[in-house]
């Protein structure tokens, strides 16, 4: 490669880099703007929506999923469909539309980065790219186990890898179905904390918690090792 094609690659990965963090402060201030003027509907707004659409509620779940998730994280959506279509359709329907967002947002993270993807991320990063490549599903189903990390991040990051989309569908069914049923199931129950159902969904997210902190200590451990 000679200079001035070093420079227009030079250029190129600045654009990209310029596009993700432009991509990052419109979502920053649409997020900062619907706390601040309070726009995030109530529960009874939401309950009126879903009466309002009927059937239709159903399948404009996910793709209104999708939309939203860029701005709002996924528990919040879930334990909305929880309040709304009770656990069993609730569940199915967050983790379409789970799978759906993680994909597109990897999707869009890919496109941001205008084809660099694979040389993006800073090099101490890079062990986690090579992970992710090298184990693609197992390492999405780890991911989504993984406590207080944010999928939206996951997702992200897996845009600017090589990374093959249905690896990353694949192991969000797989990986996130216990903890979207936990928080639908929550979400459903709130006006009976006490429930069957809301004790169940607090046991499993308090043992995903545990044993996601454990696996985290593992993964450590084997990195000093």
């Amino acid at each position: 490669m000679d200079s001035r094609e070093a420079a227009e690659a030079g250029a190129s990965r600045r654009t990209a880099f310029v596009r993700l963090g432009a991509y990052g402060l419109v979502v920053g201030t649409v997020l900062l703007v619907l706390a601040l003027t309070g726009s995030i509907p109530s529960a009874d707004e939401a309950r009126d929506w879903v009466d309002g659409l009927g059937d239709g509620a159903y399948v404009a779940f996910v793709p209104l999923f999708v939309a939203v998730n860029f701005v709002i994280f996924w528990p919040v959506l879930a334990g909305a469909a929880g309040l709304l279509f009770g656990t069993a359709a609730g569940t199915a329907l967050t983790l379409a539309g789970v799978t759906a967002a993680s994909v597109t947002q990897m999707f869009v993270a890919r496109r941001l980065a205008a084809g660099h993807h694979g040389n993006l991320l800073p090099k101490r990063t890079r062990g986690l790219e090579e992970f992710l490549t090298r184990n693609g599903a197992i390492a999405v189903m780890e991911s989504r186990i993984v406590p207080v990390l944010p999928w939206g991040l996951v997702n992200f990051s897996a845009g600017l890898t090589q990374l093959r989309y249905r690896d990353l569908a694949f192991g969000t069914v797989v990986g996130a179905a216990p903890k979207v049923f936990a928080y639908v199931a929550l979400g459903g129950s709130l006006d009976d904390i006490a429930s069957t159902e809301a004790i169940v969904a607090i046991v499993l997210l308090a043992v995903l918690a545990v044993f996601g902190a454990l696996f985290v200590r593992r993964q450590i451990a084997l990195g000093r090792a």
